[in-house]
């Protein structure tokens, strides 16, 4: 099913709340991320934001990226990862594939180019496995270009990686010798 742009909006605030900022409706994740589903719909009503569950099963089910996920019993919902909050994965590492990528734009290649991949204000920096996924991550932030990330070599090193639960591949930091630019 298509995000419609209600979903869209939707889904825009539910990453602010769960990712960054759950003061904005007064809301509290526990240590692991996770917010009570009733707790989240009264509150965002509370601040004007009216959801019922159906809907939030539709952002949930729709949202391309995959961000967020409901416990078993669906009583509980999180982002899968990108917090700018402290809160507790439990990711366990993995070993990742020989080659991962990192997609930008290209105003940042100089940057990247000296300091390596840095998570900034986040828990961890992004990865694909598919070129594809960071071609269009990429052009979320300008032109396009593509890292190549040597895993292997970094795991070798003792780096360590972890997959959220929608696939994204996940690392503390990338330094630049282990970067490359896709040709």
């Amino acid at each position: 099913m298509k995000e419609t742009k209600k979903v869209v909006k939707l889904s825009k605030f539910l990453s602010l709340v769960l990712r960054h900022k759950p003061e904005t409706i007064g809301l509290q994740l526990d240590e692991a991320g996770w917010a009570d589903i009733k707790t989240l719909i009264h509150k965002m009503k509370q601040n004007n934001r009216f959801i019922d569950f159906e809907t939030l099963e539709e952002v949930v089910r729709t949202n391309n990226k995959k961000r967020f996920a409901f416990n078993e019993d669906k009583t509980r919902i999180r982002a899968n990862q990108g917090h700018s909050i402290k809160i507790e994965h439990g990711f366990e590492a993995q070993t990742p594939p020989e080659i991962l990528y990192h997609g930008t734009a290209t105003k940042n290649i100089e940057s990247i180019m000296s300091n390596g991949l840095d998570k900034r204000n986040r828990h961890h920096v992004h990865l694909s496995s598919d070129l594809n996924t960071a071609i269009a991550v990429g052009k979320r932030h300008g032109k396009p270009v593509v890292f190549l990330v040597d895993a292997k070599a970094m795991n070798s090193k003792g780096y360590e990686f972890f997959v959220s639960e929608n696939g994204v591949w996940l690392t503390e930091g990338v330094p630049a010798q282990y970067l490359k630019i896709k040709d």
